[in-house]
């Protein structure tokens, strides 16, 4: 079955990274999926939340926001509206999860990671754009402090991607534009690691309830593009991947 723009129904949408998209970050990146568009960037500061200070660990966290040109009606400000909106706030949370899930952080020392994703144009798939994305950045800021002899090495474990699926007119979808999304009468949000294990799924019926079968059918649809995602993660962060759990590994065959 053809879709709006001609994809089949396991086939992402056209998927594009543009590393270094900014000055000032150690990581920043531009990452396009069909005509969703995040700047995705990752800062590096000496100092951890007060619940740290001591512990000789690291922390990441994130921040989600969409421009008010982003989407077909302006964008209120969360500034102008005096409180971060619910589903920014869900959506950074569940950005942050994402990557610590994948990152020893006892290895960067007291150092916040601060991750900003900032959606540039809205198309469906914002927040799986931005995990995304947002592993690269991260990653780039990492091989910052290791160029730098801050860190021994990148204390990655996996890669991470995220991607969205869901049932649009009794038919099983990859990545759903939003007018597909909007349709939707079931949605689904799934990030894994090149392990294919899961970090996080978020599903629901939003107009229908969904049987075991269509959700081994939606799941099997994630793990297909989170594959073809990180093969696009490691080809645009080229030798820089092959760091990625090399080290870690090493370390815990001497631990043995």
């Amino acid at each position: 079955m053809k879709r709006i723009d001609n994809r089949s129904y396991d086939e992402l949408r056209n998927v594009n990274f543009t590393r270094d998209y900014l000055k000032h970050p150690q990581g920043s990146v531009l990452i396009e999926m069909g005509n969703t568009k995040v700047i995705c960037t990752a800062m590096v500061e000496d100092k951890v939340p007060p619940f740290l200070k001591g512990s000789n660990t690291g922390w990441i966290t994130a921040e989600y926001s969409m421009i008010p040109g982003s989407t077909q009606h302006r964008k209120i400000r969360d500034a102008a509206r005096g409180r971060v909106e619910g589903r920014s706030q869900e959506i950074q949370r569940l950005i942050g999860r994402s990557l610590r899930g994948i990152i020893d952080l006892s290895k960067i020392g007291e150092r916040t990671i601060w991750i900003d994703c900032d959606v540039i144009q809205a198309d469906g798939g914002t927040r799986t754009a931005s995990i995304t994305g947002a592993f690269v950045a991260l990653v780039d800021a990492l091989n910052w402090l290791y160029e730098r002899g801050d860190i021994k090495y990148i204390p990655i474990f996996n890669f991470v991607s995220a991607i969205s699926v869901g049932i649009v007119n009794g038919i099983p979808m990859l990545d759903l534009c939003y007018e597909e999304d909007y349709k939707a009468l079931v949605d689904m949000n799934v990030i894994m690691t090149d392990k294919n294990e899961f970090v996080e799924i978020q599903g629901t019926g939003e107009g229908s309830t969904f049987s075991k079968d269509e959700l081994y059918d939606l799941l099997n649809l994630a793990e297909k593009g989170n594959n073809e995602l990180i093969i696009k993660q490691k080809e645009v962060l080229g030798d820089i991947s092959k760091l990625i759990g090399k080290n870690i590994e090493l370390e815990g065959e001497n631990d043995e």
